[in-house]
């Protein structure tokens, strides 16, 4: 029986840390602003924003838009009149920071 019980805790603490560690990746949050090239045009070219575009912002974690707020090089077009255009055409809030 020693061996069974072994077994059955060892199983358990293994289930356990396989649900931490997903619920770990679900939670951590990889900032990509590459994966914005779609919305380009429209915050740099004041072009009107594509469902491409739209889909992807609304997609975008909203703690990413934090980050590039307070980014030098990213700060630019996410403040921009045209960016907060794009936001608001796509209908997605710009968090408040």
């Amino acid at each position: 029986m020693a061996a069974s019980s072994k077994a059955s805790t060892l199983a358990l603490l293994l289930l356990a840390l396989t649900v931490s560690s997903a619920v770990l990746g679900l939670a951590a949050t990889t900032c990509t602003p590459t994966q914005l090239t779609p919305c380009a045009p429209a915050i740099i070219g004041n072009a009107a924003p594509t469902a491409a575009c739209c889909a992807k912002l609304k997609a975008h974690p909203a703690t990413c838009f934090c980050q590039y707020k307070k980014d030098p090089n990213m700060k630019r077009y996410v403040n921009s009149p045209n960016g907060k255009k794009v936001f608001a055409a796509c209908k997605v809030p710009l968090p408040r920071c």
